[in-house]
């Protein structure tokens, strides 16, 4: 699809004028492509619709198609070299040196996004909204830089352009959750994305998730009303592509910007991370605030960076972190020695790593790469967990979701009259109203919210019995044997980590033989997320297992 510039007159009572109407995209029938995949083998991969049914692409990509046609194909092309796969303290390096200004590393990604997004055997549907003074914003560091007023001392993700998943609350964008209901939702930034504003950080845009962050309907992964059906890179109808941060995953691996933000509940940030062959973390709860994220469940809920090598993601996690005297979970000081984790990765003869002998059997790609660490110095501990109980985990995430998202709503929307819903019961309601366009797919799990009896000490007792079954699924191994990790596969283990309350950092270890992405999977206790991207970037730097999808580059 070629992008054209389309004049139409529009007449007005006396005076005849001719507008300019950019048509950047067009819609198209996407049911061939929905018939294609009616016997896909894996079920939530059996779409019913790909296009949004809802959201005009042009009314996203329209407000900057002016800045992003002044870039030429030539210098687009002469600049993949500086910014493509690059890590921000590259990235930070060509900048002082002025082989990079900070318009142009906005506009490189914009280009891509604009290229691939709006060609429609290419499209992953994974832009929500852009942030129409972006280029402004970074025309402004250039001229602060030019004129020696910008801080002589940076942050590293300082000029950084970054994507958020859309349930993340940004001022200027509306914080959808990829629900109608929300559509219209108007809010003041988030915690952390006043953290990475205060740090220097360009919001670039936000991206499609799973609708309500996968807690709606047994759906498609990064699939919601507003954003349509996200597709994976590296085979778009063909592998999922993870979810509930679906948008972070996939604008990574295809470079749309230098970073993304996801959210995680259970698997919400590990899952789309290993389908899209990108580092994702999972901080311990309290590490990161929490607060301005449209909610599912309080006492589980944490965003997390998602990146394409460790140090970005640690350069991320640090610019987000500080104390939110908002969120009870928040911790008190400044977590210290994240940015130097990422740059000094832990030599393997100092490590001691648990292996799942099931995986060791099951998985070709997890053991190759477990006896490649073995072979250069880390002791693997092989192990099988112990069996333990996850009863009452929905009713962990049903009976918060019913609480929280009523506060999210009385604290968090700026305009009641816009928002039609303030409880789980009204958008249970509002999606009756028209489900054929708001809830395709159902919303079983909304009706599970509103079905579940369990009462308020049934529910404290189950957060306790759970949180000690989880550590005990992973300590039971890791203090017999004095481990520094367990290692698993993508987001399998998620939900013992995630009662647990432990983090949890996933890199890239490979491809399948069909192509499909697969990462390893590193989970500590509390708060050890130093040593985790520690571990990470050593990892990292022994495979240089990711590969960018070849559709992309």
């Amino acid at each position: 699809m070629v992008l054209v510039t389309v004049f139409i007159c529009s007449c007005q009572e006396k005076n005849q004028t001719d507008k300019a109407e950019i048509v950047l995209w067009e819609p198209y029938n996407d049911s061939a492509e929905v018939a294609v995949n009616a016997d896909h083998e894996k079920e939530r991969m059996r779409y019913k619709r790909i296009q949004s049914p809802v959201l005009d692409k042009n009314d996203v990509f329209r407000p900057l198609y002016t800045e992003v046609s002044k870039m030429p194909e030539e210098q687009y092309k002469s600049l993949k070299p500086l910014i493509l796969e690059q890590n921000m303290l590259t990235l930070r390096k060509h900048l002082e040196e002025g082989k990079l200004n900070y318009e142009n590393l906005v506009l490189f990604y914009l280009y891509r996004i604009y290229k691939y997004e709006l060609n429609n055997t290419t499209t992953l549907n994974t832009i929500i909204a852009l942030n129409e003074n972006v280029v402004d914003q970074a025309q402004k560091l250039d001229e602060m830089v030019a004129k020696g007023t910008a801080p002589e001392v940076r942050h590293p993700i300082y000029g950084m352009p970054i994507l958020l998943k859309d349930n993340i609350n940004t001022s200027g964008m509306k914080t959808t959750a990829g629900a109608i209901a929300l559509i219209s939702n108007e809010v003041e930034d988030a915690f952390i994305v006043k953290k990475l504003k205060e740090n220097g950080a360009l919001i670039l845009g936000k991206v499609n998730l799973s609708e309500w962050a996968n807690f709606l309907c047994d759906c498609p992964n990064g699939q919601s009303a507003v954003g349509g059906q996200t597709l994976n890179p590296y085979g778009r109808r063909v592998f999922d592509t993870g979810g509930s941060s679906a948008g972070s995953g996939t604008s990574m691996a295809a470079n749309y910007a230098v970073a993304a933000v996801g959210t995680e509940t259970s698997g919400s940030i590990l899952s789309p991370s290993g389908q899209n062959s990108v580092v994702g973390l999972k901080p311990t709860i309290g590490l990161l605030s929490r607060t301005g994220i449209v909610p599912i469940s309080s006492t589980l809920d944490t965003p997390g960076p998602m990146t394409r090598n460790v140090v970005d993601n640690a350069i991320l996690l640090d610019a987000m972190t500080g104390k939110d005297t908002l969120d009870s979970k928040s911790i008190e000081e400044h977590f210290p020695g994240i940015i130097s984790a990422g740059l000094h990765p832990t030599p393997f003869e100092n490590l001691r790593l648990g292996a799942m002998k099931s995986l060791l059997e099951s998985d070709s790609v997890y053991k190759a790469n477990i006896e490649k660490m073995r072979s250069l110095g880390a002791e693997i501990i092989e192990f099988t967990p112990p069996e333990v109980k996850m009863d009452g985990f929905l009713s962990i995430l049903n009976i918060d979701m019913r609480n929280d998202l009523p506060e999210y709503i009385r604290t968090q929307v700026k305009d009641k009259n816009a928002v039609k819903i303030s409880s789980v019961a009204d958008a249970v309601a509002f999606n009756l109203e028209d489900s054929l366009l708001r809830i395709p797919y159902g919303q079983v799990r909304f009706d599970g919210i509103l079905a579940d009896s369990t009462s308020a000490e049934g529910l404290e007792k189950i957060k306790s019995t759970l949180e000690k079954n989880g550590r005990a699924f992973f300590n039971t191994v890791m203090d017999d044997h004095n481990l520094d990790a367990v290692l698993s596969i993508n987001n399998y283990h998620a939900g013992y980590a995630a009662v647990a309350k432990y983090p949890v950092l996933t890199v890239p270890m490979g491809y399948k033989e069909s192509g499909e992405p697969i990462s390893l999977t590193f989970v500590g206790k509390q708060f050890s997320e130093a040593e985790l991207l520690r571990m990470g970037a050593a990892f990292e730097k022994a495979t240089k297992a990711r590969v960018m999808p070849k559709d992309y580059d």
